[in-house]
């Protein structure tokens, strides 16, 4: 009897500027895995609740980018302990969207140094695929809002007001960061770059089951 193929168990670091289009880029290309028969799981940011405490206790515009990089920190060692780690252990491919260069990217468009970030999350082991969401709206700024993704949580925190947007320069800024290559390859989920992602993952080596993503458990209802 023929072996059983195994699930290529690898971790995809899936970064962007915008919530809706992380998570969007995200459920594409894990269906497009799963179709495949690739046992595929999402990793959401806030899988610890720590944001969501944040913001019970913190005020509006009192929160500094320094410390919403120091819990995005302890946030993504807790998804690497409980979630990433265990998903990859049972061969499953993981989704981590996002992962490192969200925030990094966030941070240096804050003003802190990019030294600081890397070495604050240096723990995160490199990922086996680097991608980056189809960004659309790409001539606005961040709704503050508390239950999309790390960079529009950042600007509920971070502006003095509900209704202020952080300015769209600072989203420039950001996608202009995440872009720069690091020397290694970088999948755009848009036009042909899913399906070279999605090649990248699957290599030869299908499988047969698929798990369900991770939720937030930040002011999402």
């Amino acid at each position: 009897m023929a072996p059983k193929p195994q699930s290529p168990a690898r971790l995809i670091a899936l970064d962007g500027s915008r919530g809706t289009d992380i998570t969007k880029s995200a459920e594409r290309l894990a269906a497009e895995l799963r179709e495949r028969g690739i046992t595929c799981v999402i990793s959401r940011w806030d899988a610890s609740g720590l944001f969501g405490e944040l913001a019970q206790n913190d005020q509006r515009g009192t929160a500094s980018a320094r410390t919403l990089s120091l819990v995005y920190a302890a946030d993504l060692a807790f998804r690497l302990r409980w979630e990433i780690s265990a998903a990859l252990k049972d061969g499953a491919v993981v989704i981590a969207a996002p992962y490192v260069e969200t925030a990094i990217a966030f941070g240096i468009g804050r003003g802190l140094p990019e030294q600081w970030l890397r070495e604050l999350l240096r723990f995160a082991p490199a990922p086996d695929v680097q991608a980056l969401a189809c960004e659309r709206k790409l001539e606005r700024g961040w709704k503050p809002r508390l239950d999309r993704s790390y960079p529009e949580y950042c600007a509920a925190l971070l502006a003095p007001s509900a209704s202020r947007r952080l300015p769209k320069k600072l989203r420039a800024d950001v996608i202009a960061t995440l872009r720069r290559a690091r020397g290694r390859r970088v999948y755009q989920l848009e036009g042909k770059g899913l399906a070279q992602a999605v090649k990248a993952v699957t290599g030869n080596q299908p499988a047969s089951s698929s798990q369900p993503s991770s939720r937030p458990r930040t002011a999402r209802k």
